[in-house]
């Protein structure tokens, strides 16, 4: 039997035949499709799209929040034939052109909330002709399709009018469905993911049938999932990590997965985030370190309102919880264990037992994925109850490489290498690092990457011998947890050639700091290291408003000192080697956004367009005025936060 996502679909349906795999909230609560009712409809539609041109190696995009119609609308085009590429709906105009025009897409899928941004650039499509319409009513986009010149009955189709035509015409081409689905290989690729293009131009991933098969059977036999488990799924599903788990590996454990409400877009859907969690009551989650770390923000805050006495026994009791826990692998002592005990459960049965209800009364824990994510998020989830497990992976790795589990799992961590895949520790010279030296993470198994699409010089620079190089930094520890330290792209050089990764002081500052908003160290072979940095405006104004600032002066070297403050936090103290430590910065006055394509799709920086854009500021700190962080520019941009604006 062959290894393609479309049969374990099938099986799926055979095995669960009464279990909702989707489902999306409407006006009337909860809407369902059963594993068997997403097989049938995606089948249907299949022919709907076969009707409308859509053959064997065509290319659809997605550009959709998740929902019910996404995943039917992949598995359709699957059966037609051909290759999904999924796109992130935080992407400006200009980047879903490029994809399409790159991908040579015959169609794209798209929803209320994205059609305008398909719209504005109809006339520069190469070759999609085609805009599906997951919506049912076409009237609010009447107005973008006059504005941008398309045609409402030629050029935009319903998903529900391809599906009903699929229906009607499905007996005349049932069998070509069936032959097109025997003919689909392992080999054939399933989706063409783009990178997010933080360090150049963004790349199509094709990943395989086999891909998506293997790493989905490696990841369910290595993480304890139960059959029937419901999944919330927060992040867009064009991300590598929950198009994997959310899409495919819900097949092998008949979950159920439930998509946070969209409508209404952007804003209504933060709003959205906890309401359907409570909701869905899962028993575990999908998250990104941006998400979590907003928990953990919102958390705290709603702890100190509840006054001083409750806010005293919750960071009591979070702190006895660390001294106990430690790193989750290697508990503590008896003797720490018995004198940290009391304010700990305490903290438990009055504080902790009521947070953990923000997430319903179900859930075990969380999986973390998309970027590092930091100590002090760990200790903090882990000690509550609802636990972050970190795993890493890459999208050319489909994603999933490591992950912690309930059962074996060390904080600060990226767990444990799943089964059936390779991994080493490569020096620069191509030699083994031993345990405990750092070196290129290289990976070898079935969820490697076919290749960059159109780009074999990438990929013959990516996946050598078999062999997938990730880039990311990374070393095996004595118990043979993986720990990943950053992406090698992203590292500081020093002018003796040493390297290192900028993300964990990053993170440092940005968790331990109060008026720091984002901070990107930088170091291109330097003398000594720096770094642009943003200010979180309301707790600026209200830190001036408290003390009565009303110098320049004595409020950058507040700030400073704040930047600074991770050097005293017990996670981060004597973590970092002193030369990697930032000894200036410059404050710019916009915080890094999507807007201004200085944060990507996945929450992650783009390094280079923040240095492209600060180029002049990064030159400032090399100069003996920018060498040390009070100085005039930054004195100037923060007078704004100053009374009267002196």
């Amino acid at each position: 039997m062959k290894r393609t996502v479309l049969q374990m679909l099938r099986s799926s349906a055979e095995k669960y035949p009464t279990t909702a795999y989707t489902n999306q909230k409407g006006d009337n609560g909860w809407v369902g499709l059963t594993y068997p009712e997403v097989l049938h409809e995606s089948r249907f539609l299949a022919a709907g799209l076969q009707q409308l041109g859509i053959k064997k190696g065509d290319k659809v995009a997605i550009l959709a929040e998740g929902r019910n119609r996404w995943l039917t609308g992949e598995y359709a085009i699957l059966f037609a034939g051909g290759t999904t590429v999924p796109l992130s709906i935080k992407l400006m105009p200009d980047e879903v052109l490029f994809r399409l025009n790159h991908s040579e897409s015959k169609a794209i899928i798209v929803s209320r909330n994205t059609f305008e941004k398909v719209a504005s650039i109809w006339t520069q499509m190469e070759f999609t002709k085609k805009i599906i319409f997951l919506d049912d009513d076409l009237s609010p986009v009447e107005k973008d399709c006059n504005e941008f010149g398309i045609s409402i009955s030629k050029d935009v189709v319903k998903y529900s009018d391809i599906l009903q035509s699929g229906k009607n015409q499905f007996e005349d081409l049932e069998s070509y469905l069936e032959k097109t689905e025997e003919e689909i290989e392992e080999d054939d690729v399933v989706t063409i993911s783009y990178t997010s293009g933080t360090t150049g131009d963004p790349k199509g991933i094709m990943l395989t049938q086999l891909n998506y098969h293997s790493n989905c059977t490696d990841a369910m036999g290595y993480f304890n999932v139960a059959e029937g488990d419901r999944l919330y799924i927060i992040l867009p599903l064009d991300h590598s990590f929950a198009h994997t788990v959310g899409i495919y590996a819900a097949l092998l454990r008949g979950l159920s997965l439930y998509f946070v409400d969209a409508r209404g877009g952007g804003v209504q859907t933060l709003k959205n985030i906890p309401i359907n969690m409570v909701e869905c009551n899962p028993h575990f989650i999908l998250t990104v370190p941006a998400l979590s770390g907003n928990f953990m923000t919102k958390i705290k805050d709603g702890v100190a309102a509840k006054g001083a006495f409750v806010n005293g026994i919750f960071n009591a009791g979070l702190n006895a919880g660390i001294r106990i826990n430690r790193d989750g692998y290697h508990k503590a002592g008896f003797l720490v264990k018995l004198l940290n005990y009391l304010p700990y459960k305490l903290a438990d049965i009055l504080v902790f037992s009521k947070v953990r209800l923000i997430f319903g009364n179900s859930v075990r824990f969380l999986v973390g994925g998309g970027a590092l994510l930091d100590i002090r998020q760990q200790l903090f989830f882990y000690t509550i109850g609802v636990p972050v497990f970190q795993g890493y992976g890459l999208s050319e790795a489909t994603p999933i490489i490591s992950a912690n589990t309930p059962e074996v799992h060390k904080l600060g961590s990226s767990g444990k290498v799943i089964p059936n895949l390779i991994c080493k520790i490569l020096h620069p010279d191509g030699t083994e690092a031993a345990k405990g030296d750092q070196g290129e993470v290289v990976i070898q198994g079935d969820n490697i990457m076919k290749g960059y699409y159109k780009n074999p010089d990438s990929t013959a620079k990516t996946v050598k011998d078999g062999w997938l190089y990730t880039g990311d930094l990374g070393y095996f520890d004595k118990d043979n947890f993986l720990i990943v330290v950053g992406r090698g792209k992203a590292l500081l050089i020093s002018t003796d050639g040493e390297k290192y990764s900028p993300e964990g002081i990053e993170e440092a500052i940005q968790n331990s700091a109060d008026l720091v908003l984002q901070a990107m160290v930088y170091n291109d072979m330097r003398k000594y290291t720096s770094a642009i940095i943003t200010l979180d405006s309301q707790k600026v104004n209200r830190y001036v408003e408290k003390h009565k600032i009303a110098d320049a002066e004595v409020l950058l070297k507040a700030i400073k000192q704040d930047f600074y403050k991770f050097k005293e936090t017990a996670e981060y103290r004597n973590q970092f080697p002193e030369k990697w430590i930032p000894s200036t910065f410059q404050i710019v006055n916009e915080p890094f956004t999507e807007q201004n394509q200085m944060i990507n799709s996945t929450m992650k920086m783009v390094r280079r367009k923040i240095q492209e854009v600060y180029h002049d500021k990064l030159e400032v700190m090399y100069t003996p005025e920018g060498s040390n962080s009070v100085n005039e520019i930054n004195l100037q941009t923060v007078k704004k936060y100053l009374p009267f604006n002196q």
